[in-house]
């Protein structure tokens, strides 16, 4: 096998042995612009075991840092905390080549896997919610996380480490050749995971509160964290976790997302009018247009923002695709605790702002006003309308 990949040693007896996609760019409709990796890890336990695998085309990575530490045929266990298949792909072809005692999954894992595969049909055993597994030295701990952010999702604790592999909470995509959290800047940090959180995980921020409690009434401390994607945290993991406690919480700034599509300019102009309004009256606009911020961006930034104020022309009796397209991707996020309200210019029938509104309507939005619609041009009168509409959401803000 080559040599060109080794481990990483995590502590004394664990060991990355995952594998970095530097050429990563979309996630399932969110944008990765850093790529990912797909971590997995090895514990030099009395019984060897190998928690996680890696997306099918990385398996002789994966394999080769295995060899690295040891003979792969020398694992004895697998553990699959989550059974999507940029880490479950190579799974089957892993369990052929190295031939472990024993595989397990969460319970719904087990179905997952079967179903993604006849050869994962047999042979996998389902840890229940709080069952333990000896590894001879060394003790397994397994916590079901169902909906984060699949079913099967499931945490694994290695007791004497006090280490967590959190599987899809905590990570983000970010490739790279660090390893570890303390040694990438704050600021990439802080970013990628909060777009990783935006994107993947908030349509169960309140499923992610209430693990969080379960976590803290079960007395679970942690000196490492080690996700599936992204750096491992071995200092100071609070800093993530505290993160997300407060995302989950969906607690809103001051802050508003203008986000438009236009034709002619026209419904431009009366978004910048409207980020304007805001902004005097101290709310700061994020003002994005669909044809210059992809729908992850606007996510993003949605994370935090209080208001949702949305924009669209009118083509062939229906709101822009793109604007259709983001707020499709929005409403799955299920934002909350979120006013906003809709425009938008015409030149016939004028559908768009009122489609756009009933979206929003959808999305459990607080709608205040009525949509603003404006013919052709915006006048000046239009363009004030436009000011008073951004002024009224910030005042109702800052009320």
């Amino acid at each position: 096998m080559a040599d060109a990949y080794h481990a990483v040693p995590i502590t004394e007896r664990v060991y990355w042995v995952g594998a970095v996609d530097w050429t990563l760019r979309d996630f399932h409709g969110y944008t990765t612009r850093r790529g990912s990796s797909y971590n997995a890890y090895l514990i030099l336990a009395d019984r060897v075991t190998l928690v996680d695998t890696v997306k099918k085309p990385f398996k002789e990575e994966l394999l080769s840092r295995v060899a690295s530490v040891i003979d792969p045929r020398k694992v004895e266990v697998i553990v699959s905390n989550h059974s999507e298949m940029d880490h479950s792909g190579c799974l089957a072809e892993v369990i052929e080549e190295v031939r472990p005692r024993e595989v397990y999954a969460s319970p719904m894992g087990v179905k997952t896997l079967a179903a993604l595969s006849p050869s994962l049909s047999t042979g996998i055993t389902a840890v229940a919610d709080g069952r333990s597994v000896s590894l001879g030295n060394m003790t397994l701990s397994f916590m079901e996380t169902r909906m984060l952010h699949w079913p099967d999702s499931m945490f694994t604790y290695l007791q004497e480490e006090k280490l967590l592999f959190s599987q899809d909470a905590f990570g983000m995509h970010l490739a790279s050749h660090e390893r570890f959290a303390d040694e990438i800047d704050t600021a990439v940090l802080e970013y990628e995971a909060a777009t990783y959180f935006a994107n993947i995980l908030l349509p169960y921020a309140g499923l992610m509160t209430k693990l969080l409690a379960r976590v803290d009434s079960a007395g679970l401390s942690f000196d490492v964290i080690a996700p599936d994607h992204g750096p491992v945290w071995r200092r100071n993991p609070g800093w993530i976790v505290e993160r997300y406690r407060r995302w989950a919480q969906q607690k809103r700034a001051k802050k508003a997302v203008v986000v438009y599509g236009t034709m002619w300019h026209s419904t431009e102009k009366m978004a910048r009018y409207i980020g304007e309004g805001l902004s005097s009256r101290g709310v700061p606009a994020k003002v994005m247009a669909v044809d210059a911020f992809h729908r992850s961006d606007i996510a993003y930034e949605m994370l935090d923002a209080a208001a949702l104020v949305v924009g669209t022309s009118t083509l062939n009796n229906n709101m822009l695709p793109k604007v259709a397209d983001v707020l499709t991707y929005l409403k799955g996020l299920r934002p909350s605790n979120v006013v906003g309200a809709a425009f938008g210019s015409y030149g016939w029938s004028g559908e768009g702002a009122s489609q756009a509104n009933e979206v929003l309507k959808e999305m459990k939005v607080a709608l205040p006003l009525e949509p603003l619609r404006v013919r052709h041009v915006p006048t000046s009168s239009d363009l004030a309308a436009c000011r008073e509409l951004g002024e009224k959401l910030a005042d109702m803000l800052n009320a």
